[in-house]
């Protein structure tokens, strides 16, 4: 077998697995950490999650946890479900964008830094950024409606 064709050939059909799985796995995260916000998983809450935004100076704070905990759990689901997916994934850049200059703002990039820094953030976003450029996939609910 041609080494090169084994390294670098695709299907159409993996690339469409490949995307259902990062949608799934990513969603599934970004709703797992609003529900977090909720205190249904974890040991969190909105009100915690509020206070501690308050600390750092974020402006009507429990209005602020509310929408990130909405986004993320909105936001997550339409992602795994491949349910338009691309303002989905705008919504949760900007979640992620706030998350990592606001509550991780001077704490570098490791998250094993103390205070931890916005590693996971960026990550997650440019996770749903490669997903907004490339699209849900044909194992999407957006390929079935649309």
């Amino acid at each position: 077998m041609d080494l090169g064709v084994l390294l670098t050939n695709t299907s159409e059909g993996l690339i469409d697995l490949g995307l259902l799985l990062a949608r799934a796995f990513l969603g599934v995260c970004f709703v797992v950490h609003g529900l977090g916000k909720l205190g249904i998983v974890g040991t969190g809450n909105l009100d915690g999650f509020a206070e501690w935004l308050g600390t750092l100076g974020v402006p009507m704070p429990g209005i602020q946890a509310r929408l990130a905990m909405v986004s993320e759990i909105a936001g997550g689901a339409a992602l795994a479900l491949g349910f338009l997916m691309r303002p989905a994934c705008l919504l949760l850049i900007v979640t992620m964008a706030v998350a990592g200059l606001v509550g991780h703002k001077g704490s570098g990039y490791l998250i094993t830094n103390d205070p931890p820094g916005a590693e996971y953030t960026i990550n997650l976003a440019a996770l749903c950024f490669v997903l907004l450029l490339t699209g849900p996939g044909s194992l999407s609910l957006d390929a079935l409606i649309f």
